[in-house]
Order: C-alpha cells, then sequence, then structure tokens
C-alpha cells in the first residue's frame, strides 16, 4: 500500500465511479418518480396548512396509486446498477491482479496481457454470485422485519421479542454474506493466477483456506483489525464538525462530513487492496519448509535402543584376574 500507491488509487477511481453513477441514477430515479405525480388543489391546500395530520393526509392521497410506479422504478434501478458492477468489477479486478501478481513475480510482461475471454466469463460469473449473494442478503433482512411484525402484532404487541429475533436474524444473515462474499472475492485470486472457470477457482480459494488456514487468517484478520481502527478513527472524527452545527454554517457542517467520510472510503480502499495483495503474496510465496525427524537405522551402535551394552559380552568386572 505504501510502495505502489497506484494499486490503492486504481481501486478508489473504480469504486468511487460506481458509486457516483448509482447516486446519479437513484437521484434521476426519484426526480422522474416525484414528477410522476399528481398534486390536486385539495392536496396543496392541505399541505400549506401547517396542520401534522392534514399534511399526513395530503401525502398519503399523493403516494397512493404510485406504489406500482415505484416498485417498477426499483427494480429497474437495481437490474440496471446490477449489470454496471458485474461489468466494472469484473475488468478492475482483471487489471488489479494481473498487476499484483506481475510485481510480485517481477514479470513486466504479465501486466500487458490481453485479458481472454475464458479469464471474462469467470470473472463474471464470480460477480454474479456476489450479486446474487447481496440480493439474497437484502432479502433476509427485509424477512427478519417482516417476521418480526409477526411476533409483535399491534393487538398483542411484544417489540423486546420482535427486537432480538430481528437483530439476531439480520446478524445471521450478514455472518452468510460476509464469508460466502468473501470466498467469492478470494476466488478471483486464483482466475487471473491460473485461468481457472469460476467453480474452479471457488474449490481453490476453499484449498487454500485448508493448506495456508493460518497465513490467511492472519492476514484477513490484520487488515479487519485495521478497518475496525480506521471505522472508530472516522467515527470520532467526524464528531467535530457535528458539534459545531448549531454554531458553523449548515454548509460547512456539512461539508466538513462529506470530508471525513470520504477520507474513510479511500482508506478503506487501501485496506482493501492491500488484503488482496497479502493473499496474492500467500499464494505466490513458497510455503515454509517442515524440519522432519531423522530416522535413524536400528543397527547404528551408539544411538537408540540399540546402544544397549550386550548381556552377552565380557566386562573388565566379569574377568576375574582384573577383578
Amino acid at each position: 500500500m505504501l510502495r505502489e500507491p497506484s494499486f490503492g488509487l486504481a481501486e478508489i477511481a473504480w469504486r468511487w465511479s460506481f458509486g457516483a453513477a448509482c447516486l446519479f441514477g437513484l437521484a434521476f430515479a426519484v426526480t422522474q418518480y416525484l414528477k410522476s405525480l399528481t398534486i390536486s388543489g385539495r392536496d396543496l391546500f392541505l399541505l400549506r396548512t401547517r396542520q401534522p395530520t392534514l399534511i399526513v393526509n395530503a401525502i398519503a392521497h399523493i403516494f397512493r396509486d404510485s406504489a406500482f410506479r415505484a416498485m417498477e422504478a426499483v427494480l429497474l434501478l437495481t437490474a440496471v446498477l446490477a449489470i454496471a458492477w458485474v461489468t466494472l468489477c469484473s475488468l478492475a479486478r482483471a487489471s488489479t491482479l494481473k498487476s499484483l501478481f506481475s510485481y510480485f513475480r517481477e514479470d513486466a510482461t504479465m501486466a500487458s496481457r490481453q485479458v481472454s475471454g475464458v479469464l471474462l466469463r469467470s470473472l463474471f460469473g464470480l460477480s454474479f454470485f456476489r450479486v446474487v449473494v447481496t440480493l439474497a442478503a437484502a432479502l433476509g433482512c427485509v424477512s427478519a422485519f417482516v417476521i418480526g411484525s409477526l411476533i409483535s402484532p399491534a393487538s398483542n404487541p411484544a417489540p423486546g421479542s420482535a427486537f432480538l429475533v430481528i437483530s439476531a436474524i439480520t446478524l445471521l444473515v450478514w455472518l452468510a454474506w460476509s464469508i460466502l462474499n468473501w470466498f467469492l472475492s478470494l476466488a478471483a485470486v486464483f482466475v487471473v493466477a491460473d485461468g481457472r472457470s469460476t467453480f474452479d477457482a471457488i474449490a481453490s480459494a476453499v484449498d487454500l483456506c485448508r493448506r495456508r488456514t493460518a497465513s490467511v487468517l492472519a492476514a484477513g484478520s490484520w487488515f479487519g483489525v485495521g478497518h475496525i481502527a480506521v471505522f472508530l478513527l472516522a467515527t470520532s472524527v467526524v464528531a467535530f464538525p457535528l458539534g459545531f452545527a448549531g454554531v458553523l454554517p449548515a454548509g460547512v457542517v456539512l461539508g466538513g462530513v462529506l470530508l471525513v467520510t470520504l477520507l474513510y472510503f479511500a482508506a478503506a480502499d487501501f485496506l482493501y487492496i492491500g488484503r488482496l495483495a497479502a493473499y496474492v503474496a500467500i499464494l505466490e510465496l513458497p510455503e515454509p519448509t517442515k524440519v522432519e525427524a531423522i530416522n535413524y537405522p536400528t543397527n547404528t551402535p551408539g544411538l537408540g535402543e540399540s546402544a544397549a551394552v550386550d548381556p552377552t559380552e565380557l566386562i573388565l568386572s566379569d574377568v576375574p584376574s582384573q577383578a
């Protein structure tokens, strides 16, 4: 991360460009959706009364028949962004991993090689599975709230039980998503390194974790601790502009929060590419050799059990003249 900051900057470039596209698409979809709403004179009159009950009734009347259009906009935006992410992530990961392997192998020709169709298809498959896992996790979190609402109905509310159930299901879904997403991201290393297919790369990632458990666990743990430290530092620093919200202008406070947020995202991207480089190093560097015990021959005198004194052999005490 320190010797070659270009890797981190490249990670920031493609991730932030996709984030900007997401924000632009979301803003465009919300704008078009709001333009499609119809506001009658009665609704406008109720909104101007400044009475909470009347305002809520007016808003409910405005959005009454627009739920289907909102669902269509959400599905369309999700599909477009998913396709864009699969394409962009596959191309960016191929370029980044090629450069990382050329760095560790000291082979500049590998970084200049053209990306083959087989390699891109495998990376597309891994990215597609990551999207599917993410959508499944989102549905799992939504189902947690649905189950919580069933546990705590309006007729017999039980907010404590509902909170425990929602928290437990959300935690399990997050753990499952984290593990699967981590394996899929690690499998991309084997696609670029050996040109493996999607499922072969996943199997190779599992095999690497089995063979080099300590190394993989150490790399993931230390970078995870670093990410947590950066997050805690960012949440502490962001409290300073928020503390002056009543003194400074709103634009200054919002700019300070946005600056801290961007710095946190940049540090997280550098840590991600550093962890990916650590996995590449584990794969490229030789495994530590094991010192095996030396098996001495049993007939070697003076070693092992064969070194015991032969009871039939005479010693000085057995000779009367030498006693």
